[in-house]
């Protein structure tokens, strides 16, 4: 068995041997100009050195390299097939060269200043309400306040009569009561027969009288120094009750009163001295204090 493995040992490299190069190979990825090419450089005695021609007899060198035994396993200074074929068109095979790479961090300068701040920009669109976060937890009492003012109620009302007559004379005449119904917190003056406004608000008055048979009636309702409204009846045969109203927005020492008028003519008011034919009244409406 051991003669057999070397006689197909031998029968394997002998031809590797005795030619010194493989057989010829075709190359089917090749035009055919360049397969002929190809073909020559596999034939040890047809490939061309440079500056030798093709049909130029081969020197010494050369047949010394083509005649020595060259195995597959040996390195070979036969020129490469890419040298021959920049060598059969006339061209110097191309030289490669580094180009060279500049690390751009190395030449990273040094930080500059700051710049100037810049405008603010637009405002974005309004987003989604979030979801209502957790409730918190309950906070410590608070200190008590200040007492408040207590609830207060404004009132003011009187009501007065008189039971004497009275008769002009040449200047004008306060009409005095002589008799209170009612009189909260003393604002009507019995001596001066005014009502004296310490609440200002709205209010009501009224005035009362009976009049002189064949005798003129003539009074106002005063306001301060002011003529507000008359009470005047005509001489007649028969006596009468006559009155008078109004509402009147007072401030605060405001002055309301009776006058009677002067005696360019005869001008009376009635009365027996027993029961009272003459009033005058008054109550707040509303206190300006109240929205």
């Amino acid at each position: 068995m051991n003669l057999a493995c070397t006689f197909f040992l031998v029968i394997e490299l002998l031809p590797a041997c005795t030619g010194g190069f493989v057989s010829r190979h075709t190359y089917p990825s090749l035009p055919v100009h360049e397969q002929g090419e190809r073909e020559s450089f596999s034939d040890p005695n047809s490939y061309a050195l440079p500056g030798v021609g093709r049909n130029q007899p081969v020197g010494e060198g050369a047949q010394t390299a083509a005649g020595r035994c060259v195995q597959c396993c040996d390195p070979s200074d036969r020129p490469t097939r890419r040298r021959y074929r920049y060598h059969y068109y006339g061209d110097d095979p191309p030289q490669f060269r580094a180009i060279p790479q500049i690390n751009l961090t190395i030449l990273k300068g040094e930080k500059g200043e700051k710049g100037p701040q810049g405008s603010y920009g637009d405002h974005g669109k309004v987003g989604t309400s979030g979801l209502p976060g957790p409730a918190g937890l309950k906070g410590a009492k608070g200190s008590p306040g200040k007492f408040g003012d207590p609830c207060k109620l404004y009132y003011a009302a009187f009501s007065v009569g008189r039971k004497k007559e009275l008769h002009s004379n040449d200047y004008y005449q306060v009409l005095v009561f002589d008799t209170v119904y009612v009189n909260l917190y003393d604002q009507f003056n019995m001596f001066s027969g005014k009502f004296y406004c310490t609440i200002p608000g709205v209010y009501h008055f009224s005035l009362n009288v009976h009049t002189w048979n064949q005798k003129e009636t003539y009074m106002h309702i005063m306001k301060n120094e002011e003529e507000v409204v008359v009470l005047y009846t005509q001489p007649s045969d028969r006596s009468i009750m006559q009155s008078q109203s109004i509402m009147l927005d007072l401030q605060q020492n405001d002055e309301v009163w009776v006058r009677l008028f002067k005696g360019e003519r005869e001008n009376a008011i009635f009365s027996d001295g027993l029961d009272t034919y003459i009033t005058f009244n008054g109550f707040l409406i509303k206190p300006n204090s109240e929205k």
